[in-house]
């Protein structure tokens, strides 16, 4: 059965994955996962991420979760932008999630960034996730 959201089904699972301590996690494949993993990756919540998979049909994303002395780095991740009500903020409007500890992922005209970095740039977006 297809997904209506293949994001958030990524980002269960990473959520997921992380509070049972795995070393690692499998993803399906998305243009879009690959930008939302590379905010995460830059923003130091994950160690790495790679395809993994001979051919386009049984490709995965194979996620490397980051541990800071066995806590994870991931203590909450929010979906917030859904495909049945899409929330958009202009660049004065970003959020700052928990006073700059946390980061929110924001797809704007230029690609998908760290909500800092939208704010610098004076663009303003989709928020896609809130993660801390």
């Amino acid at each position: 059965m297809a997904s209506s959201d293949p994001i958030a089904d990524a980002l269960t699972k990473i959520r997921n994955a992380s509070r049972a301590k795995h070393p690692s996690v499998d993803v399906p494949p998305s243009r879009q996962l690959e930008r939302v993993l590379q905010v995460l990756k830059d923003e130091g919540f994950i160690r790495t991420y790679r395809a993994v998979g001979e051919d386009a049909v049984h490709r995965v994303f194979r996620i490397y979760l980051k541990y800071v002395r066995k806590t994870p780095a991931i203590t909450q991740l929010i979906r917030i932008s859904k495909p049945g009500v899409r929330v958009y903020r202009k660049a004065a409007e970003l959020p700052r999630v928990l006073n700059g500890l946390g980061v929110a992922v924001v797809s704007t005209s230029s690609g998908v960034m760290a909500e800092r970095e939208a704010y610098r740039k004076r663009l303003g977006g989709e928020l896609m996730c809130y993660v801390w």
